[in-house]
């Protein structure tokens, strides 16, 4: 019988009882081990804010090329922030089957970090339409308070004092916000998938999807579709938490195919460690085998050091090239 990703009930764990939190941890343990995925409902974010931000979404991947355009990365400079189209990002080296949107932290002009044009710091490129900001940046709030409330009980789950991830990982994380449009597959332009297999280099993945369907996550002995489920988030978890319990929770490697007639439209949120957390193996973890052999990329999670943002830049600069050298040209005429 083909394994299924486990859905997992958020709201036990939002009251006083200490038996909540304690049952949903031990469902979240689970599907750490087993899958390093799951669906996360009960979760409280609006249904009414979900369809807002699906409905401004489907009308700014209406628009022509060259509207779109007009919010291209290029002019979102060291902020990593705006449009690209298709085939613009890469995973393994490969062009991807979609375009896409590009948002992070609203940090204006005064921050620290951007008077210092430290990258993927700075503001947001928007599309022109009434109440599109406004939606995404409250969907970065909501989705950053789910993050925080999702590392707790991973923490208890590794029997971690509740607070153990927020008192410093993640006290000012790196919250990266995509909302991605998968087109019908093109076999046409050379690859089988929208987007290859991979995982993903942060703490933690919040995905809501759209009806379309795609997913799917690699388990112990096959590959496993994951369907839609009414009201859900996809959650998975990334490199670094895969690094900091030494093995025991895995990345598991993902990919998307859109084999729809119609568009498929699905939004990431990555809550990640903060810019300058050197990330840390936790304490009640042991070390396990390293899987680099068995990994898509052959690289090692655990053979990595320094600060998580020096490992994020680096990992980001592969995925855009051509912007990774471009920001290096600017801060090269900068220093001189």
């Amino acid at each position: 019988m083909t394994p299924s990703i486990p859905v997992i009930n958020f709201r036990p764990a939002d009251n006083s009882s200490s038996n909540g939190v304690e049952s949903v941890a031990r469902d979240v343990r689970h599907a750490c081990r087993e899958f390093g995925f799951f669906y996360v409902v009960g979760h409280g974010i609006s249904q009414t804010l979900q369809k807002r931000l699906e409905q401004l979404s489907q009308e700014f991947f209406s628009w022509s090329h060259d509207e779109k355009m007009k919010i291209a990365m290029a002019h979102g400079g060291r902020a990593w922030r705006g449009y690209f189209p298709v085939g613009e990002e890469l995973t393994s080296g490969q062009p991807d089957q979609k375009e896409g949107l590009y948002f992070g932290a609203e940090l204006g002009e005064d921050h620290p970090r951007v008077r210092a044009m430290t990258p993927l710091h700075g503001a947001n490129l928007f599309p022109p339409i009434d109440g599109f900001r406004e939606c995404v940046l409250e969907w970065l709030n909501a989705l950053t308070e789910l993050g925080q409330r999702l590392m707790r009980l991973i923490a208890v789950s590794l029997n971690l004092p509740e607070d153990y991830f927020r008192r410093d990982c993640t006290r000012d994380p790196l919250i990266l916000f995509r909302i991605f449009h998968y087109p019908p597959l093109q076999k046409s332009v050379g690859s089988d998938w929208s987007v290859g297999e991979h995982t993903d280099y942060g703490l933690l993945t919040i995905l809501k999807q759209d009806q379309t369907g795609g997913l799917q996550i690699k388990s112990k002995d096959n590959w496993i579709a994951a369907p839609v489920v009414e009201n859900s988030f996809v959650c998975n978890l990334g490199d670094m938490l895969d690094r900091m319990t030494g093995g025991t929770y895995r990345s598991t490697p993902h990919r998307v195919r859109n084999v729809s007639s119609q568009g498929r439209l699905s939004f990431p949120f990555f809550f990640d460690p903060g810019w300058d957390t050197v990330p840390q193996k936790l304490p009640t973890t042991t070390t396990a085998q390293d899987d680099a052999d068995q990994r898509w990329d052959g690289a090692s999670v655990h053979d990595c050091s320094g600060t998580y943002g020096d490992y994020v830049l680096q990992k980001v600069g592969r995925v855009f090239p051509d912007l990774q050298s471009e920001t290096q040209q600017d801060s090269a005429m900068d220093s001189q």
